[in-house]
């Protein structure tokens, strides 16, 4: 799998959790100048917006190491820019990171959310 099936992978894989979860996908590589928001996820009262970070087999670093603060300062001001072109309805507003690495050969992968990360 190249760069872009891993990363698409990875951002399927945390759709599945958030719906899990009980939340509802509102968007998904939402995009505006300046960047993307990977997803955005709302339950009553909540509305998250995510960073998914995918590594593949093979990957010098794994995931979370990939995780930069300018990535997160970028998500703060895409996540500003939503809430203004669409409002908010009230929720509290809250930053995810999400990491998937993916083992490899049938080894597995690990998903791990970290709330509030921005």
């Amino acid at each position: 799998m190249n760069a872009a099936g891993t990363g698409r992978f990875g951002e399927d894989l945390a759709c599945l959790f958030y719906q899990h979860c009980g939340y509802r996908c509102l968007a998904r590589r939402w995009r505006r100048g300046g960047g993307e928001i990977d997803l955005v996820m709302a339950r009553p009262g909540w509305l998250v917006f995510v960073e998914v970070k995918a590594r593949g087999p093979g990957s010098a670093a794994n995931a979370a190491e990939a995780v930069t603060g300018s990535q997160l300062r970028r998500l703060r001001a895409l996540a500003a820019r939503w809430c203004s072109e669409r409002g908010s309805g009230g929720a509290q507003l809250r930053l995810d990171v999400v990491t998937v690495d993916i083992a490899g050969l049938g080894r597995g992968l690990t998903l791990r959310c970290y709330r509030g990360a921005g």
